[in-house]
């Protein structure tokens, strides 16, 4: 007996690439801010160079620093400290995009898991399950071995219990019987498996949509400003177009390979589940 497969239509987990990928952005950001000033302070004249006029006095070049006020507490601490990365990167989403990214990024672990503990060998062919019904064929303790397949809510227990029940009408109706039961097992995992791959689909999407939200702010920064804008009133829109594209790239890309790699151990699996059920069955049929 051969099950029909249907095919449907995504340590790295999703959680960890999304971490390695803000570490990754957080050395370019530093990278970026400490290049400029880096180079500033290589240009910068030391005060041993400065042209001074030879007539004047010393007291009146300390004199303006000794009069200015002294800084406030904290003033210089916050200008040197640049903004956090992390922080950075939820002002520019929005509470709109955070929100969303937020219950993507939970959906894909959560179906990532769910899918994996699912696709597990000892919950769709379990060794016991094929030894101890064997064990009872083979003593021709039929009952015994239908009682053991119904009981067990696996993969092939439940195809082989369907087979059992149909067995006393003929073996064909038996082997109908298991496929009917088998695809719709299959179906019922490459639904729940679909989930993931519909999350990598959407994922670059909501960043695409972000993308444009953020260009549309930022050109419209442009049209109503009546003097040319700040670098920062733009940058605001040209942030919130990049972080949304990365995050919804970096969700999207574990998601749809967790996809696929699931996807192709259920089919190898489902159809392991066939040849074995088809191996314990054919003592049945009448040559």
């Amino acid at each position: 007996m051969r099950l029909r497969l249907l095919h449907g239509s995504q340590r790295a987990t999703p959680t960890l690439l999304i971490v390695a990928l803000f570490v990754v952005g957080a050395a370019a950001a530093l990278t970026i801010v400490g290049g400029p000033l880096a180079v500033a302070a290589e240009e910068a004249p030391p005060a041993d160079d400065l042209d001074l006029p030879d007539d004047a006095p010393p007291a009146a070049a300390a004199a303006p620093a000794a009069d200015a006020p002294p800084p406030a507490a904290g003033e210089g601490e916050g200008a040197a400290e640049e903004q956090n990365y992390l922080s950075w990167m939820v002002g520019a989403l929005g509470w709109f995009f955070s929100l969303v990214f937020l219950a993507l990024s939970f959906t894909t672990v959560a179906l990532f898991v769910m899918n994996l503990l699912t696709a597990r060998r000892e919950n769709v062919i379990p060794a016991g399950l094929i030894e101890g019904f064997e064990d009872h064929l083979n003593e021709k303790r039929y009952q015994d071995a239908y009682e053991m397949a119904k009981a067990d809510e696996s993969f092939l227990g439940l195809v082989l219990s369907a087979g059992l029940e149909k067995l006393q009408t003929g073996y064909e109706q038996a082997i109908e019987a298991m496929q009917e039961v088998g695809e719709e097992e299959n179906m019922k995992l490459e639904h729940r498996l679909s989930y993931l791959g519909l999350v990598g689909t959407i994922a670059p999407m909501i960043g695409l949509f972000g993308t444009v939200v953020g260009m549309v702010a930022s050109f419209r920064t442009i049209a109503s400003s009546a003097t040319t804008p700040k670098p920062a009133e733009l940058a605001e829109g040209i942030s919130q177009a990049l972080f949304t594209t990365l995050l919804g790239l970096a969700i999207a890309i574990p998601a749809i390979a967790a996809y696929n790699i699931l996807r192709n151990r259920i089919a190898r699996l489902v159809l392991e589940v066939g040849i074995v059920s088809e191996g314990l069955m054919s003592r049945f049929q009448k040559k």
